[in-house]
């Protein structure tokens, strides 16, 4: 199964693809969609959208699994990192490929074991899980992977549970 994990955002969005077969992961790439500080947002939100198309059609995932908005207080971040999420899952569904969606604790929950682990532990897990030789910059892409590997637990639990 090949999962796309992603972490929206507006100015980076992980993303991480992996292979997993029967309990081994295989990192198939990761990085960074970025867009500029001083863009026109709906530039921002085109780029945003056009990248993912072309990722999707490179890795021709089975999945992807992306992280559910954890609100701050600062509504208009949120409102424009929502923007962002629409416009990925507008994305992956023009392409044909399922989606799924987990919060930050199932995340870190399936990732390290504890749902309150800080997100240092969450990435140096991941690498570990990886097997990494380092823990992927920027922080964005770390998360995508860690998605990833939160979908693969939560779709064997399902498939064989």
């Amino acid at each position: 199964m090949r999962i796309l994990g992603i972490d929206p955002g507006y100015a980076i969005v992980g993303v991480g693809v992996v292979d997993f077969e029967g309990n081994r992961f295989k990192v198939v790439e990761y990085g960074a969609i970025t867009t500029e500080a001083g863009e026109d947002m709906f530039d921002r939100l085109k780029k945003i959208y056009d990248e993912a198309v072309e990722i999707i059609k490179r890795t021709k995932p089975d999945g992807m699994a992306i992280e559910e908005l954890f609100f701050n207080s600062n509504q208009k971040t949120a409102i424009n990192v929502a923007q962002a999420r629409g416009v990925l899952v507008l994305a992956a569904k023009n392409c044909g490929v399922p989606i799924f969606e987990y919060t930050p604790l199932q995340v870190k929950q399936a990732v390290v074991g504890y749902g309150r682990a800080e997100k240092a532990q969450v990435q140096q897990m991941t690498k570990a899980i990886l097997n990494l030789e380092k823990v992927p910059k920027p922080d964005d892409t770390a998360d995508a992977l860690a998605i990833s590997i939160c979908h693969a637990h939560s779709y064997r639990a399902t498939k064989w549970g």
